[in-house]
């Protein structure tokens, strides 16, 4: 078990360092282990549509961040095959919003993944699902490539 927490640790960092779209969102990585993914960031005012709202894009990019990182987490390189998000409340410049994936299920060759996102009070902003494909390719081969 240890093993594995330690490699869905080194798997998520390495992650949060190379995905350059994360980065440029300001997404930080605040927890990981095989199957979940916890991150979050701060809207600022560049993250708004017209009406002053949080873009409905940031708050999908955030969910689909820990999606991509809970459904790498175990070792095995994990594609979208779908995704779709709802967004039952709004958020606004100064909140703080974390979304939290978790596996719902798993197979040889496909995920099951859902993902809740909550403003600074609590309050739900994104209910998030998707589906990946596991390629037999390992992720290892990315992070130390030969």
């Amino acid at each position: 078990m240890a093993d594995e927490q330690k490699q869905a640790e080194r798997i998520g960092h390495w992650m949060a360092q190379h995905d350059r779209f994360a980065r440029q969102l300001g997404i930080q990585l605040e927890a990981v282990s095989p199957g979940f993914c916890q991150v979050a960031l701060t809207v600022n005012d560049d993250m708004l549509n017209a009406v002053g709202v949080t873009h409905g894009g940031v708050t999908f990019s955030l969910a689909d961040f820990a999606f991509a990182v809970a459904s790498n987490s175990q070792g095995k390189v994990a594609l979208a095959l779908s995704a779709q998000i709802n967004y039952p409340a709004a958020s606004r410049a100064g909140d703080r919003l974390t979304a939290v994936a978790r596996e719902q299920n798993k197979n040889r060759r496909t995920g099951l993944y859902s993902v809740e996102v909550r403003n600074s009070d609590g309050a739900l902003t994104g209910l998030f699902s998707g589906t990946v494909y596991r390629r037999s390719e390992q992720i290892e081969n990315w992070i130390n490539p030969e």
